[in-house]
């Protein structure tokens, strides 16, 4: 296969191609100085519904470092919005 082509997989254990990657990393936002993903995002990489995937994180919340999931203010859900071009963040 021509390694050019975005459907050679580039990692066999999760069978993400190039593609994909690219796509994730479009949903990688940079807020308060580190790179972050929306729970939305996330559940839907995940297919699940954002509110099962929030309600996962604080059953499990002793598994995660102090700094790994935080709300945005309202400042920077604007700034978003305003990244997205839209009046509202992206629904899911």
């Amino acid at each position: 296969m021509n390694e050019e082509n975005d459907m050679v997989p580039i990692d066999e254990k999760l069978n993400i191609t190039k593609s994909e990657t690219e796509n994730i990393k479009n949903l990688i936002y940079t807020i308060r100085g580190k790179q972050v993903m929306l729970d939305s995002d996330v559940a839907m990489l995940y297919q699940y519904t954002t509110k099962n995937i929030n309600k996962a994180m604080k059953r499990n919340i002793n598994r995660f470092p102090e700094d790994f999931c935080f709300q945005l203010t309202e400042k920077e859900a604007e700034n978003l919005r305003f990244q997205f071009g839209t009046s509202s963040l992206r629904s899911r």
